[in-house]
Order: structure tokens, then sequence, then C-alpha cells
């Protein structure tokens, strides 16, 4: 009867932790000036109607910083004031449920209109999740070669740093609606890889991971390739302090590989589970040398 009772207790607590992961949806329209594909303006859109749901069911944040400075010109003092404000929404995209829906159109001037409608599942931001910096980076292992634009046979690497011990996996999807496990590597028999708080990582660079004391010897180098027309990816990074398995994939190809779908339903059961665990999404365009 006493263990009856403690669950009976921390049964209300248990349901809201799993039932803060909801339904939003949203649309967008992009205006493209003549400078971007199609797939980019697709791109735009969708992230646009993403933050419109996000905002239409928890709101934004408006924000204004003032900035004052005091300098003396010629024989008078003068006063410069500088009001900087930001609009952030208050909520956070798990993934997408079904495809996003466009319609196209076309200006005066020819510029392509994208009209994206979509759905999702999201979650309002908490302070449970773990804090951490992530970055895609090309063509050299510090810091200042971020980037999200790679020509083809450009090396990704990837920069991670959390604030609390933890565990790691990297996900790539491409424009095919399939999503890759690009961390752990495929030789490592590991689900996830353990981390340390307050440590700068990179991953995919052989070399860095020797001088941070491995042998390098599971390591998987990636070069990023789009030899004919320009190609959109997005690197998925999730972190969490608890440990959590790695979705079921197939294995019979060079990388871990499973549909689109079937991940996004695995991130929301992930994150429904575990409040700690936290997403970053990073889109890279991949062009062609010409």
């Amino acid at each position: 009867m006493k263990r009856l009772l403690i669950i009976l207790a921390l049964l209300p607590a248990l349901l809201s932790s799993r039932a803060d992961i909801v339904s939003v949806s949203g649309e967008s329209t992009y205006y493209d000036d003549g400078t971007k594909s199609r797939v980019e303006c697709m791109r735009l859109a969708a992230e646009q109607a993403r933050i419109d749901a996000l905002a239409r069911k928890f709101g934004t944040i408006v924000s204004q910083d003032i900035l004052q400075t005091d300098r003396i010109k010629g024989n008078r003092e003068q006063n410069d004031f500088l009001a900087l404000s930001s609009t952030e929404v208050k909520g956070e995209w798990v993934a997408d449920d079904g495809e996003p829906e466009y319609e196209f159109s076309h200006d005066s001037k020819s510029n392509l209109i994208v009209h994206c409608k979509l759905k999702g599942k999201a979650k309002e931001i908490s302070n449970e999740a773990a804090s951490f910096e992530a970055s895609v980076l090309r063509n050299g292992t510090d810091v200042r070669n971020a980037d999200n634009l790679f020509r083809d046979g450009d090396d990704m690497y990837l920069h991670f740093r959390s604030s609390t011990d933890g565990f790691l996996s990297v996900f790539l999807e491409d424009e095919t609606g399939n999503v890759y496990l690009l961390l752990p590597y495929p030789r490592d028999a590991k689900t996830r890889v353990p981390v340390r708080r307050d440590h700068d990582y990179v991953f995919f660079s052989r070399d860095c991971e020797k001088a941070d004391g491995g042998d390098g010897s599971l390591t998987e180098e990636m070069i990023m390739t789009a030899p004919d027309d320009e190609e959109y990816n997005r690197v998925f990074v999730v972190f969490s302090p608890e440990y959590f398995s790695r979705p079921v994939m197939d294995t019979t190809g060079g990388l871990p590989a499973m549909k689109t779908a079937d991940f996004n339903k695995w991130l929301v059961k992930a994150r429904r589970n575990d409040p700690k665990m936290g997403v970053k999404a990073m889109n890279i365009r991949i062009s062609p040398r010409r």
C-alpha cells in the first residue's frame, strides 16, 4: 500500500513531464529576390513556418537593450542612445509531422514566391534541457571555421562543448528523406558518445581525437559531396546528461540509416521521456565547384 501511494503521488509529475510535447501547425510565405534556388526558397519558407507555429502556440519574448554613450564634442557634452530590440519564440521545435505542403507563384519580376504549410511536434522552452554549444566547421578544426556553406570536396568537422557530463549522438538528414548516424562512428560499438563538461571536442578529425587522448582508429572523416547540383542537408546534434539509446537503424549500408519520418518519431519519444535532452539542428548547403 505504501508503494502504491508513492506511485500515485508521483503520477501527476510523471504525466506532466511526458505531456509537454504538443502538436502545432504554422504557415509562411517566402519572397525570393532572384538570388536563391527553388530548394533554398522552400527550406527558408519551411523554417519561417516552424517559427510561426511556435509563436502561435507559445508566444514570443520581446527584449530591448539600451546603450548609452557620453562624449564631449567641442565644448558640449553629447549623449547618444541606441535601442536594440529582438523577438524570440518561447517554444522549441522537436520534429516535423509529415511533409510540408508548398504552393508556388511568381511576382511581377518573375521572382519565386513560396507558401508553406506544415505540422509538427514542439515543446515550451524550459530550464530543464542541458546547455551545450555545437557548430559545423568547414575545412578547419578551429571554431573560427564555423560555416554552413560548403563546396564539393570540403571537409566537415563538428565542434562540441557542454556545461555538464553527458552523452552525444549526431545525425545527418539529406534531401531524399533519409537520416544517417554520424556519431558514434559506424565501427564503434557504443550507441552514444560519452562527453565531459567544459571540454572542447572536435569530431570527424583523426588528428584532434589523437590529441585528445584517443588513437583515432575508429574516426570517420567527413567529406561533403555535390558534384552536379546544390544539396541541402541538416545536421542534428542530440545531447543529454542521461543515458539514451540510438534508434533502430538499417546497418546493411555504409552508415546506419533510417527514414526521416521514423527518425522524427524516435526523437519525439526520446524527448518526451527525457526532458533534459537537447537538440540542435543546423542546415548546411553544399554547392558544386564550377
